[in-house]
């Protein structure tokens, strides 16, 4: 149903401005027909974080913002589903345009600037669909013009904290000024420490919250040493590598489009996200375990983010080009992969190749 209903809207959807086509996506899931449950294969169950994920795949931040299809794409086979980032205040976001495709790339830059309805709002849609089960997290960030963005994160986990499977703490996105600055140590120190209070206040009445951070792939590895060893000493329970980058790779071919300014995602992101993977993973050293995010669009760059160091992985831009089917098409795959090998799980495979990767060449 969902590959017939993309063969039609998928080349409709390019004629539309890329956030008039994610507005009409999200419409058209509300309104398909719900498809039939399917069971994955228990090859593919990962536990992380202390939860059970039926499969690896997630729908990164962004794509549902608001939490108004956590439910659809949860039955259109993700195992679990990340909605924001969202804000305790409504949010516009930056003017438009501020979406913009590189067809040619295969990515997608977006300025889109924290645009989303507010925690009161978002909170109701959670309540609503919390006795549905599944995996939905709840990616958290400041407004823009908080005096206190740390006060903004510390409300978003009281807050949402009885509806929430796990928050993801986006100190990444290079849309909101400022906002990556909470990345260095001493301000990052300061956050987690706040946010973890805050988790442990509303734990007896809330029950558990894993916290996530998710972090740029433009940091230097000396920058990446101290936010390891913060995350690592402050408790969290895992990692998102990586957010969007703000570099342009010399091999873009859609020139014109790659001068517009934001954050870069989709498959010119790959090779960096995934270094970026590894680096982490190596400095983990098995404390927590990470989501890979950046470029996946096949089955084999999904192996390859979890050879890298990856438990879990999701995805967005690649959608935009591949559509829906996808998610199908890389769980497949993983079994074939993991039947040919002799292996059992994904678990066998996480970081096989992370040492491998960091002794190589820097990617550009």
């Amino acid at each position: 149903m969902i590959r017939a209903f993309e063969a039609l809207s998928l080349p409709l959807l390019r004629w539309f401005d890329p956030e008039d086509a994610h507005r009409l996506a999200i419409q058209g899931l509300r309104l398909l027909p719900p498809p039939r449950a399917r069971i994955d294969s228990p090859m593919l169950a990962v536990r992380a974080f202390g939860l059970n994920f039926p499969n690896p795949i997630g729908m990164a931040a962004g794509f549902d913002k608001n939490a108004e299809v956590p439910d659809e794409l949860l039955r259109l086979g993700f195992g679990f589903v990340e909605i924001g980032s969202i804000t305790p205040k409504p949010q516009t976001g930056n003017p438009r345009p501020r979406l913009f495709r590189l067809e040619a790339d295969g990515g997608i830059i977006n300025r889109l600037g924290f645009n989303n309805d507010g925690g009161d709002v978002v909170l109701r849609r959670m309540a609503a669909r919390a006795s549905r089960g599944g995996i939905v997290g709840v990616n958290v960030g400041a407004n823009k013009d908080s005096a206190d963005r740390t006060a903004d994160y510390v409300a978003l986990i009281e807050q949402f904290a009885p509806v929430a499977s796990y928050f993801t703490v986006n100190v990444s996105s290079p849309n909101t000024p400022g906002l990556r600055n909470l990345q260095q140590a001493a301000q990052l120190d300061d956050l987690l420490s706040k946010v973890i209070d805050a988790r442990e206040r509303v734990r007896t009445r809330a029950g558990e919250a894993p916290v996530l951070l998710k972090i740029a792939p433009d940091l230097s590895l000396n920058e990446l040493d101290d936010v390891v060893q913060i995350a690592r000493s402050r408790r969290v329970d895992g990692m998102i590598v990586s957010n969007t980058t703000l570099a342009r790779p010399p091999s873009l071919r859609n020139a014109t489009r790659a001068t517009e300014q934001g954050g870069l995602s989709g498959r010119p992101l790959f090779k960096l996200s995934t270094r970026m993977v590894a680096e982490t993973y190596v400095r983990v050293e098995g404390a927590f375990p990470l989501i890979g995010v950046g470029g996946i669009d096949s089955g084999g760059a999904a192996l390859m983010k979890i050879r890298a160091g990856a438990s879990l992985i999701q995805l967005y831009s690649s959608l935009v080009y591949k559509g829906l089917g996808l998610v199908d098409d890389i769980k497949t795959d993983l079994v074939s992969v993991l039947r040919r090998t002799g292996r059992e799980s994904i678990d066998e495979i996480v970081g096989a190749d992370a040492a491998t990767i960091t002794a190589e060449d820097w990617p550009v």
